[in-house]
């Protein structure tokens, strides 16, 4: 997390990297997070609390996902799917802890760039197509509270809803986290 707020501006970027994976009994490795997240905003006053803002947010991830416990034919991949949305709106803060961003003109790009996927319509892009456009509003809001010293309540929930096709099919990205520092070199996290 990076901010910077110097007079009436406002510059905040996030780049969030996971990678897990888990054995568990008989069962081979399985993945349990695989992302590559980054985001910036830049805001401009426009009132207390509210700034006029522009947003740019790039996720994927880094390997191959399948569908346990078939692990032989990839469902995912980097860059397959691979998203990225560009969006002017409103910020809301206020507090450090909680904002709310309301972007009504946003435009999401939606990347194929398997074969084998974008043959099969995967994540929304049509058949034998890599990339799909979408134009619509998204919703972006992140609320964090320190529960007690060192434990650490974080959520995010983003919506999208493409204007252009099915305006009520909205897509859903929430995450909710739970960090507890034990000391300096440990920590642990639910997700």
């Amino acid at each position: 997390l990076a901010n910077y707020n110097k007079g009436k501006s406002s510059w905040e970027s996030m780049l969030i990297l996971g990678y897990g994976l888990m054995k568990q009994g008989e069962t081979g490795m399985r993945k349990t997070d695989d992302r590559i997240d980054l985001s910036s905003k830049y805001g401009r006053q426009a009132a207390e609390h509210w700034y006029y803002t522009g947003m740019l947010r790039f996720y994927t991830q880094f390997t191959n996902g399948f569908a346990y416990p078939n692990d032989s034919i990839a469902i995912s991949k980097f860059m397959a799917p691979g998203y990225i949305n560009l969006s002017i709106g409103m910020d809301y803060k206020p507090s450090e802890n909680f904002n709310v961003y309301f972007g009504p003109l946003s435009g999401k790009v939606t990347y194929v760039l398997d074969d084998t996927l974008s043959h099969y319509g995967a994540f929304g892009v049509e058949p034998d197509k890599n990339v799909r456009y979408e134009f619509g509003g998204i919703i972006k809001s992140m609320y964090t509270h320190e529960i007690m010293k060192n434990v650490t309540f974080l959520t995010r929930l983003d919506l999208f809803s493409n204007y252009l096709k099915n305006p009520e099919k909205i897509d859903v990205n929430w995450e909710v986290l739970l960090n507890m520092k034990i000391n300096k070199y440990l920590s642990a996290s639910l997700n």
